[in-house]
């Protein structure tokens, strides 16, 4: 009579400590970015809410005009949106187009080689410290578009706006051509069989295959574009103008910040509540915009096997 036959089983003999103590790092670096994003709501809505409770939501959301530092203070946070909008607006225009010809560029048709030495030039954009650009932008970019005869400032949008575009194509360039070099390569080979181009097949092939990745590379620049602060403190001016005119000084929200925050403002004060109120509004429009973002990814994802 045979004896029944005994379940395989794929756990270990003993428990290995050393497998707990590794799961044990890992799940504590996880808890430790929730809860720094907790510390970073908390620190920030607490005090905003503060504030909200001696202004009104609506003034500051509706308002037009943004003094908080005067005598009769204004709390209409509209024109500190509207230079923040401007201001990445225009770096927009300029990282878009240039980062994603970029990714094409190194993606479709760069060898090797040339992709080996382009792409990490092309990424030390990416580590000049900011105030350097914002130098750049106040002492070199403003004096020669007033020589174009463009009416600028010395302080302006469209400067900063420029100079914040450069600066954010080694992230949407880089992003964007991990994304198109995840295309299978039988797509392409199918494409050139049926007689298409190269330049065809980069624009209505790859690029379309790789649209989520490319939208994510996109928001993730613009994302940056917002919080931006050194650039616009620099060279966008410190002067919350309601006006979409990029010759004209603004004052950005991120910029707001940094210069409030280290003034003389007295601790626990309304006007300082003010920093935490328009950093809250700043980390909402963040929010937003990467919520949007991950909803066009999983819509226009691309699944192979």
């Amino acid at each position: 009579m045979s004896s029944p036959a005994v379940p395989l089983s794929l756990a270990p003999a003993r428990k290995r400590w050393g497998e707990v103590v590794i799961k044990g790092l890992l799940a504590g670096c996880a808890l430790v970015s929730v809860a720094t994003t907790v510390g970073i709501v908390l620190a920030l809505f607490l005090p905003a809410f503060e504030f909200f409770q001696v202004v009104s939501f609506r003034d500051y959301i509706t308002g037009t005009e943004w003094a908080p530092l005067f005598l009769q203070a204004s709390f209409g946070v509209i024109p500190l949106i509207v230079g923040t909008i401007s201001v990445t607006l225009w770096a927009s225009l300029i990282a878009i187009p240039l980062g994603l010809g970029s990714a094409i560029f190194l993606s479709e048709y760069a060898r090797p080689r040339v992709r080996a030495t382009l792409k990490p030039a092309l990424e030390l954009l990416a580590g000049i410290p900011t105030v350097v650009y914002g130098y750049f932008a106040l002492t070199w970019v403003t004096p020669h578009l007033r020589d174009l005869g463009l009416g600028v400032g010395v302080f302006n949008a469209l400067s900063a706006g420029l100079v914040m575009g450069v600066m954010i194509i080694p992230t949407v360039a880089s992003l964007s051509e991990d994304a198109m070099s995840a295309v299978p390569r039988d797509l392409r080979y199918g494409a050139y069989a049926l007689g298409s181009s190269k330049l065809q097949v980069s624009t209505r092939i790859v690029v379309p295959a790789a649209i989520s990745g490319i939208v994510a590379a996109f928001v993730l620049g613009i994302s940056r574009a917002i919080g931006e602060t050194m650039i616009v403190l620099l060279a966008a001016g410190q002067q919350p103008t309601l006006s979409f005119d990029p010759r004209e000084a603004v004052e950005t929200m991120s910029a707001f910040i940094a210069a409030t925050g280290a003034g003389d403002v007295p601790t626990g004060s309304t006007e300082y509540k003010t920093i935490f109120a328009v950093g809250a509004t700043l980390f909402v429009m963040t929010l937003v915009l990467n919520a949007v973002s991950i909803r066009l990814v999983r819509k226009y994802r691309e699944v192979y096997e």
